[in-house]
């Protein structure tokens, strides 16, 4: 099978599977074809990976696609998240029809949005041609905001129309700063159909016009990083989080977040090549701390359970953005492993808090007690997930987070203190929440069908692994895409 075959083939499967499900959805056998989609989407991905990883980048299909070690990683990782995801689904979503939540439509809504969301999602990573990309946010943008509100309360409702809106919002600004990076290229390749592919743009990345690619960078950047969850543009991602089903939370943070960054990266590399006067790191930069910091301090107010784990999620997202911002090899290095191991491990979060919600019948902090006793998998899947986010050796995002600290050190050392004091905070707070959810006299009862937990410490145990060694073949794929955006 050639390299085209097994790319058309990874988006086949869950459009395929869209319209499969959007039939027989809410059918008892719906969710088995689901997990079944998903995971001959997974095992594609790590077809095309293992090409990508023995041959080197591939330009496809008349070049509109391209792939490469930065998007080959993130497109497996998407597939794998998205496969474990569908796996706790199953009993997670029988639940909430049992409880009268879910009706067969929407549970035909839901599965077949879920496959149509992990298509857009992969469309974007591997499209090469600029305006694609956009048009598959946008379709990632519509799909979740029928997610979110599949439950159909008012609450979810409120929820799906402030991200749909804020979100519009922010996608127009990126149109409007994929037209100017066209304008600039236009002007060094004419008016041929590869003006917008991202190779192109690449090579002739030095010649474009500073002026434009200036603007078209700060439109990009404020549109893409409004799906990325970067304050001030944040303010939909913790409505959407708390209001839609738990698998769709863990979805957008754990894969949908990463994408935005993706978009926000390609475009960082192009204005580099173009400016040589450090802007866009800049901004990164800026736009990161800012969202650690106001991210970290809103913790201390939140009370609902996945609420609060969503602006954990703004944290790491600003996290990640400011050490893309800071450039250099070990800084973006850490950046690329803080995005698998928040993906991993924040996903594992909400799958175990999704149970515990579940099985307490609410979200609110304070009268979640005792999941540990009535479930101890669950407790433990809560607990060691925490320790994880927060950064608790030996697990990946201390050591992707030591990195980021150690190299502000060197190369702005007015941040470091700013970075220790949010982390501790962070820690702080979180911890002392959790601790009191997973301890204490239960207030939680067994659940009507039995939780899908092994995904929970399949990640859990990634993560750890990721803290503790790095396959050959990542870090390779690490080193080789930090070359590339760090210039």
């Amino acid at each position: 099978m050639t390299d085209a075959h097994t790319l058309l083939l990874i988006l086949a499967i869950p459009l395929l599977g869209g319209g499969c499900l959007a039939w027989v959805g809410q059918h008892r056998a719906a969710p088995a074809l689901n997990i079944g989609f998903s995971f001959l989407t997974f095992a594609a991905t790590m077809l095309l990976a293992g090409k990508i990883v023995s041959r080197g980048p591939a330009v496809l299909l008349d070049q509109l696609f391209f792939v490469d070690p930065f998007n080959v990683f993130l497109v497996a990782l998407t597939a794998f998240v998205g496969w474990t995801t569908a796996v706790f689904s199953r009993p997670y979503m029988r639940i909430e029809c049992d409880r009268g939540k879910m009706t067969g439509a929407r549970m035909r809504l839901y599965h077949s949005m879920y496959q149509l969301f992990i298509f857009a999602m992969l469309l974007a990573l591997l499209t090469n041609n600029m305006g694609i990309l956009w048009v598959a946010m946008e379709a990632a943008t519509l799909t979740t905001v029928l997610l979110v509100s599949v439950y159909r309360t008012a609450a979810s409702l409120e929820a799906a129309w402030k991200y749909f809106i804020l979100c519009g919002v922010g996608i127009a600004q990126a149109l409007f700063g994929t037209v100017l990076l066209y304008l600039a290229a236009n002007r060094q390749l004419g008016g041929a159909g590869d003006a917008l592919l991202w190779t192109s743009l690449n090579a002739v990345k030095g010649h474009l016009d500073p002026t434009i690619m200036s603007l078209a960078f700060v439109f990009l950047l404020v549109g893409y990083g409004t799906k990325v969850g970067l304050v001030p543009m944040h303010n939909w991602l913790p409505d959407a989080h708390a209001e839609g089903p738990t698998p769709i939370s863990a979805v957008l943070s754990g894969l949908l977040l990463n994408v935005a960054l993706y978009a926000v990266l390609r475009c960082k590399v192009l204005a580099d090549g173009a400016l040589h006067n450090g802007l866009p790191g800049h901004l990164l930069v800026g736009f990161g701390l800012l969202s650690v910091v106001v991210a970290t301090f809103s913790l201390f107010r939140q009370k609902d359970v996945k609420r609060l784990f969503s602006y954990s999620s703004i944290e790491h997202m600003g996290m990640m953005t400011f050490a893309f911002g800071l450039g250099g090899p070990v800084a973006t290095f850490a950046g690329l492993l803080h995005m698998t191991v928040h993906s991993l491990v924040k996903s594992s979060i909400f799958f175990s808090v999704g149970h515990a919600t579940q099985k307490t019948g609410t979200q609110v902090i304070d009268d979640i007690r005792g999941v540990l006793r009535v479930s101890p998998t669950v407790g433990w899947g809560m607990m060691l997930g925490s320790l994880a986010i927060l950064g608790m050796p030996p697990f990946g995002v201390f050591a992707s987070e030591f990195l980021i600290v150690t190299t502000t050190m060197s190369k702005l050392p007015w941040a470091a203190p700013i970075l220790l004091i949010t982390l501790a905070v962070a820690f702080t707070t979180a911890f002392s929440r959790v601790r009191r959810m997973v301890f204490g006299e239960p207030t939680a009862k067994v659940l009507e069908h039995s939780p899908a937990l092994l995904p929970v410490f399949i990640h859990l145990g990634l993560a750890l692994m990721l803290g503790l060694y790095i396959p050959p073949h990542l870090a390779t794929w690490y080193r080789q895409a930090a070359a590339m955006i760090s210039g």
